[in-house]
């Protein structure tokens, strides 16, 4: 069975429609979010329209609509389960 590769361009664009729909979920407007966020409503649109974004922006993003745990423990047991097939 062949899997449909996922690009990377798609998985911007779901990062994006994430983070538009978690903003408007809590009312917020691209500015009211830039605001919290510390940056600017320019790099907000990056993200929401799956452009290119810095690690920073995005895990600011996450952090903000409680994502950043659920981040985190994605890799981490990732590494673990890599680390358990380990022969050393």
């Amino acid at each position: 069975m062949i899997l449909d590769a996922i690009t990377i361009k798609e998985v911007k664009v779901k990062i994006g429609e994430w983070c538009k729909q978690k903003r408007q979920d809590h009312d917020l407007s691209q500015e009211e979010l830039a605001e919290a966020l510390g940056m600017s409503r320019i790099t907000l649109v990056k993200v929401e329209s799956g452009k290119n974004v810095n690690m920073d922006t995005l895990l600011k993003v996450a952090n903000h609509f409680d994502a950043l745990q659920n981040i985190f423990q994605w890799i981490k047991q990732d590494i673990d389960n890599n680390n358990q097939n380990s022969l050393y």
